[in-house]
């Protein structure tokens, strides 16, 4: 387990800079002033009118606005720090609160690219300061119930999950390359991590855009991801596909030696268990926060207890690197290792960092992917 510094006074709440103030900054206001366990003290933007103007719709009027994150974190006394910037701010923004000795909560993904992420992972280890990325899907009752009762299935070989929506955003979407890898896909990717503890290895990948859609890039995909445990995750999607749409979080079917269970996202699993294994136990998660929420509350708890929270950035990085690899995959048309994508971050972040204490730790990583998971994955 990851040690990282920790406040572990339960008598008062959180003191909490946030920092954005966008259509995702108003959800997290109001995440935060309801979470008794954390105090929202400042709110930074580099638009200040945006800012002031998402606190009086909120009702606030005891926060700190400003423009400079160093500023205000310091002036309210700040203990920690929840970023919803933009994807491009997230490694400025991050290692400015590390090295001001605060902890992150950061909207994911980590940083638009691998090897910004691995510059993160070693800043967290420099400082000793947590930095957890909120990847919000994994928060959902009936998922939680999914992964507790997953044994009952035994040895899991295929997961697969049908992701099918139609939603005309307009804006950038609509001209982004690779707008339903980049954009959706690391939430099914990371749940399949998160579901079965196992670590992406390789992945094959092929992306198209139907004749119909309204995207510039290609918002339709495939892709078949080898685990280090040895099952397959297959991913099938498409952004350009009305009628008879699954839930955000797509269709799940996982298949195992004693049965196969089915997920549609919201309700419950539905498990089917041959007469050799045991049915699943139902497990309570009644009371378990959901999206936001519920990576706000286990940010606190990993700070009251030292406890390593599951969005923690050295695991957190791993997602990323399937999307970084579903791409490639896509680009080159061939099958692309995780080791590969991660090697070649690794270089291209001990190129770009400029700051010494985080070059030295990257240089320290023999093997990138046993500096994340604490094992080499499979060639």
């Amino acid at each position: 387990m990851r040690t990282f510094a920790t406040q572990s006074d339960p008598t008062s709440p959180i003191r909490v800079v946030l920092i954005g103030a966008g259509l995702m900054g108003k959800k997290w206001i109001s995440a935060l002033t309801a979470n008794p366990d954390v105090e929202l003290v400042g709110l930074v933007d580099l638009n200040l009118a945006a800012a002031e103007a998402a606190l009086s719709e909120a009702g606030l009027t005891n926060v700190t606005t400003g423009t400079n994150l160093t500023q205000v974190a310091t002036s309210t006394g700040a203990q920690a720090v929840v970023n919803v910037t933009i994807p491009a701010a997230h490694l400025p923004t991050n290692m400015e609160a590390l090295f001001n000795g605060l902890p992150v909560l950061c909207e994911k993904p980590v940083a638009p690219t691998v090897s910004q992420g691995l510059s993160l992972v070693a800043a967290a280890e420099a400082t000793g300061q947590l930095l957890m990325i909120s990847q919000s899907r994994r928060y959902y009752r009936t998922l939680a119930r999914l992964k507790n009762e997953l044994p009952s299935l035994g040895d899991i070989g295929i997961v697969t999950t049908e992701f099918f929506k139609a939603p005309h955003f307009g804006g950038f979407r609509e001209e982004m390359d690779h707008v339903l890898l980049v954009d959706m896909a690391i939430h099914a990717f990371d749940v399949a991590r998160y579901l079965l503890d196992q670590e992406p290895v390789s992945v094959y990948c092929e992306e198209y855009n139907p004749n119909w859609s309204w995207y510039k890039g290609d918002a339709a995909t495939s892709a078949i991801f080898e685990l280090s445990g040895g099952a397959r995750y297959i991913f099938t999607g498409s952004w350009c596909s009305p009628g008879l749409e699954t839930s955000w979080n797509g269709n799940w079917r996982i298949s195992g030696a004693n049965g196969t269970a089915t997920w549609d996202g919201e309700k419950d699993a539905v498990f089917d268990i041959e007469s050799s294994g045991e049915d699943p136990t139902p497990t309570n998660a009644t009371d378990i926060p959901e999206e936001i929420a519920g990576s706000l509350a286990e940010f606190v708890q990993a700070l009251r207890t030292g406890t390593e929270p599951s969005g923690e950035v050295h695991g957190n990085v791993l997602s990323l690197a399937m999307v970084e690899a579903a791409v490639l995959s896509a680009e080159q048309k061939a099958r692309v290792s995780i080791e590969h994508v991660l090697s070649a971050a690794h270089a291209t972040a001990q190129a770009e960092e400029t700051r010494p204490e985080v070059k030295e730790i990257l240089a320290s990583w023999s093997e990138v992917s046993q500096a994340l998971s604490g094992h080499a994955l499979l060639k």
